[in-house]
C-alpha cells in the first residue's frame, strides 16, 4: 500500500462525514475504503445489539449475510474481537470456528486455512461492534502497518459516531414534525373549566397523579372532556416539556394498528417504502394518550401489554427491540370490567391500565358549570365568526341549565355554534350584542340542519367561506323548510319568519330559492 493511496482513502472517508448518506450506504462506503487499503477477500462491520452482532456492511460475503445475526456467545472469534481493545489476529491454523464459513464467495463457500483479523469498535468508551477482515491466503496481513491500522480504527469509530449522531438528529427532526402535527391537531380544544364540587375534585385528583409516573385510566361518558384531562395531567407532570401524542384507538383498523403504534421498517409489507416511527417512539420521554382504549383489537392488546411491562417496542418487520420511556394515559367510555368479563378486553392489560382511575363527571352533574362553559365557548365563537359581541338571554340560560345534556360538553359546544349562527342570521352582523334566545337553541328538536349549521361554523373558522356565505346558507335552508311546511305559501312563510312580505320576496330572489 503506497502512502498516496492511504491518504487518498483517508481523505475520502473524512469527506464522507459531511455528506448526506443513508446509514447503510455510509457504512458500506467506509468498509469498501478499508478493503482497498488492507486487501482482503472478505470484510464486515457488525453492530452489537443485545449481545448479538448484526452486519451493517459486508464485502466478499454472500448477500444474505446482512440478514443474519451472530450471537456473541455462539461465536468465539467474534467474542474474542469484541472483548479486546487491541487488534486481534487469529493463527491460520486456529481451531476456533469461523462465523463466515459457508458465506464467503469461494467455489465451495468454505474458509479453509486463511488469514483472519479484526478489532472491536468502541463509542464513548462502550463496545459498539466489530470490524473483521478475512483473506484466503495465509500471511496476507503480515505487511499491515500497525500505525495505519490504528489510524483507520479510530477513523472508523469516528465515522460510526458521526453516523449515530446524524441518525439521532434525523430521528429528533422526524419526532419534531410528528409532534408539531399532533399539537396542531389539538388546537382549538376546550379548556377544563368549572367551579362545581365535582370538577374541583377532578382537578385535585389530576394534580395528585400528575407528578407521578403512574399509568392513568380516564373514565367517563362521550363528550365529557377526557382528552382535556389527559392534557392537564401531561401539563402538570415532569414530562411537560416533552411531547403529548394522541391516538384514537377506535379509528385504528386492526390491519394498521400495530404499525401505527409501534412503527415499521422498510419492506415490512407492501407499501412500506421507508422506515417509520410509531406513536410510542414519537412520544418517547413524554406522554401517550390512548383514547377509546376499549376499542383496541385483542391482538394488539397483547403487544401493548409488553410495552407496559418492559418499555420495549418492536417495529413491524424488525427483529430487535427498542427501549422507550413513555407515560400512558388511556381513556374509555366503556365499562372495561364488563368488557373483561365478556372476553372483549384482556384482564392483564386492564389491571396494568387501571393503576390510577379518574372519573370525569357528566355535564348534567356540574350545575352552573354549563353557563361558565357557555361563556367560554361563545367568546371563542365570537372571535371565529367575527361578531362584535354575543350574549345569552335569560330564557336561553334557563334552558341550558335545565337540559339533561346526553352529549355533554361536546354537545354544548356544537349547540352554541349553531345557535350563534342562527342569531346572527336573524339579527344581522351589525347588531350589538347579538342575543341568543331559547328558540335559537332548539334543544328539543335537533335535526340534520343542526349538523349543517355546525359545519358552516367550521367552514367559516377554516376560512373556506365567509360569514355572509354561512348566513346565506342557513337562511336558504330555513326558508326552504318553512315553505314546505306552509305548502309554498309565501305570505304565511313571511309571517312565520316575522318578515315584511316584499322584503321576504327580495330575499327569496337573492338566495335563488325555488319552491
Amino acid at each position: 500500500m503506497t502512502t498516496s493511496i492511504f491518504f487518498q482513502e483517508m481523505i475520502s472517508i473524512v469527506a464522507d462525514l459531511s455528506r448526506d448518506f443513508p446509514g447503510t450506504q455510509r457504512y458500506q462506503r467506509l468498509l469498501d475504503a478499508i478493503a482497498r487499503i488492507f486487501p482482503c477477500d472478505a470484510a464486515a462491520i457488525l453492530q452489537l445489539q443485545d449481545n448479538v452482532l448484526r452486519p451493517l456492511a459486508v464485502a466478499g460475503l454472500s448477500d444474505d449475510t446482512l440478514g443474519r445475526r451472530f450471537a456473541v456467545n455462539e461465536h468465539p472469534r467474534l467474542a474474542h474481537l469484541l472483548h479486546s481493545r487491541e487488534p486481534v489476529r487469529f493463527p491460520a491454523d486456529s481451531s476456533l470456528p469461523d462465523p463466515y464459513d459457508g458465506l464467503v464467495e469461494t467455489e465451495d463457500h468454505q474458509l479453509h486455512v486463511h488469514d483472519c483479523m479484526g478489532v472491536s469498535l468502541y463509542i464513548d468508551e462502550k463496545p459498539w461492534g466489530v470490524l473483521s477482515l478475512d483473506a484466503l491466503q495465509p500471511g496476507t496481513f503480515d505487511a499491515i502497518d500497525p500505525v495505519e491500522l490504528r489510524t483507520f480504527i479510530r477513523l472508523t469509530e469516528a465515522t460510526v459516531k458521526a453516523a449515530l449522531r446524524i441518525e439521532a438528529l434525523e430521528a429528533r427532526i422526524e419526532q419534531g414534525h410528528l409532534v408539531t402535527a399532533a399539537l396542531l391537531e389539538g388546537e382549538g380544544k376546550v379548556d377544563l373549566i368549572g367551579e362545581s364540587r365535582s370538577i374541583q375534585q377532578l382537578m385535585e385528583e389530576i394534580a395528585t397523579v400528575a407528578k407521578s409516573h403512574l399509568t392513568v385510566l380516564v373514565l367517563g361518558e362521550t363528550g365529557v372532556g377526557k382528552e382535556l384531562v389527559a392534557r392537564r395531567i401531561h401539563q402538570l407532570s415532569p414530562r411537560a416539556d416533552k411531547p403529548l401524542i394522541y391516538v384514537n384507538c377506535a379509528a385504528l383498523p386492526e390491519a394498521i394498528a400495530e404499525t401505527e403504534l409501534f412503527g415499521h421498517v422498510k419492506g415490512a409489507f407492501t407499501g412500506a417504502v421507508s422506515d417509520r416511527a410509531g406513536k410510542f417512539e414519537v412520544a418517547d420521554g413524554g406522554t401517550l394518550f390512548l383514547d377509546e382504549i376499549g376499542e383496541l383489537p385483542l391482538g394488539v392488546q397483547a403487544k401493548m401489554l409488553r410495552v407496559l411491562q418492559s418499555g420495549e417496542i418492536q417495529r413491524v418487520g424488525s427483529d430487535h427491540y427498542r427501549q422507550v420511556d413513555v407515560r400512558i394515559v388511556a381513556a374509555t367510555n366503556r365499562d372495561l370490567h364488563q368488557e373483561v368479563a365478556r372476553e372483549k378486553f384482556r384482564p392483564d392489560l386492564y389491571h396494568r391500565l387501571s393503576v390510577f382511575p379518574i372519573h370525569v363527571p357528566p355535564l348534567r352533574e356540574r350545575g352552573r358549570d354549563v353557563l361558565l362553559l357557555a361563556g367560554y365557548l361563545l367568546e371563542r365563537d365570537q372571535r371565529r365568526l367575527g361578531i362584535q359581541s354575543v350574549r345569552l338571554a335569560a330564557d336561553a340560560r334557563h334552558l341550558l341549565q335545565s337540559y339533561d345534556w346526553p352529549g355533554n360538553v361536546r354537545e354544548l359546544e356544537h349547540l352554541l355554534s349553531r345557535s350563534a349562527l342562527k342569531a346572527v342570521a336573524e339579527q344581522g352582523l351589525e347588531t350589538r350584542p347579538v342575543t341568543i334566545h331559547a328558540r335559537h337553541l332548539d334543544i328539543a328538536s335537533q335535526s340534520r340542519d343542526d349538523l349543517a349549521e355546525t359545519e358552516s361554523v367550521a367552514l367559516v373558522s377554516a376560512g373556506q367561506i365567509d360569514l355572509r356565505e354561512a348566513i346565506d346558507q342557513f337562511q336558504a335552508r330555513l326558508i326552504t323548510e318553512k315553505l314546505k311546511r306552509n305548502n309554498n305559501n309565501y305570505a304565511a312563510t313571511a309571517r312565520d319568519l316575522g318578515l315584511n312580505r316584499s322584503n321576504f320576496y327580495r330575499l327569496v330572489q337573492r338566495l335563488k330559492i325555488k319552491p
